[in-house]
């Protein structure tokens, strides 16, 4: 029976750090990518025990850290199977006059231009290998606005827009391509946007039950598990107090 292996961006926390522990519970051997150094070496202890598992340092955003460290992977681990474009930030919660050009800058370069840079790095061995599975990490903000979130909107939208292209690109290579959306989540993702101010996160999370990093990781899972003539294309997820990107049911 063959082994897949699957390369994680943004895998030391939240979506991602729940999705590299499921994988690798069901044998799929890792790559798992990440800025933090100690986490990294936390994580692959841990998944070894399931797993064959490698780290790559770098940042998304950073072009040469992406190919050179995509390019520094073990040979044991060349043949990428599925690719987990998951590294996305926020940064701030500004109305458009009153956002922070470094916020912006962040954003774009990590949400947008990072998922192109690692994509760009890998899809070349799925078209070698006539089949691969890339799935990206959007949010419900790449299918509708809402207020003060204009940039980081604009950043999954692209991620949708992004999702969709690579479908059609890449149909003719045999290679799946699918997108999952979800609403709130509670990870870290909120003391990002909140630069570190736990107080005001919390809130976010407050008077309802978000749903959990390991529930979009059932998700993933579930997505490249499908037998490969089946590709689920895109797919939103809410918890089940929340209708919108702006209207959630709390207590």
């Amino acid at each position: 029976m063959k082994t897949f292996t699957a390369l994680i961006t943004g895998a030391t926390s939240g979506i991602g750090k729940a999705t590299a522990q499921l994988f690798a519970k069901n044998n799929i051997q890792l790559i798992i990518c990440g800025r933090r150094k100690n986490r990294l070496i936390e994580l692959e202890k841990e998944l070894s025990q399931y797993t064959k598992v490698t780290t790559l340092q770098f940042d998304v955003s950073n072009k040469q850290e992406v190919f050179s460290a995509i390019k520094s992977i073990p040979t044991e681990f060349k043949n990428i199977d599925i690719l987990i474009n998951n590294a996305g930030n926020a940064h701030g919660l500004n109305t458009i006059q009153d956002g922070s050009l470094d916020d912006w800058d962040a954003m774009l370069d990590i949400n947008v231009k990072g998922l192109l840079y690692v994509s760009k790095a890998i899809i070349p061995t799925m078209i070698k290998n006539n089949n691969g599975f890339i799935v990206n990490i959007g949010s419900i903000a790449g299918k509708e606005v809402y207020p003060n979130g204009n940039v980081y909107c604009a950043s999954k939208h692209a991620v949708n827009a992004l999702n969709k292209a690579m479908r059609i690109d890449l149909n003719k290579y045999n290679i799946r391509v699918s997108g999952i959306h979800p609403g709130a989540v509670e990870t870290e993702f909120s003391e990002v946007r909140f630069k570190g101010d736990v107080d005001k996160a919390k809130k976010v999370y407050e008077g309802y039950k978000p749903l959990k990093a390991e529930d979009i990781a059932d998700i993933i899972h579930f997505v490249v598990t499908r037998p490969y003539h089946v590709n689920i294309e895109d797919l939103v997820v809410y918890p089940t107090a929340q209708a919108s990107a702006t209207i959630l049911n709390k207590a």
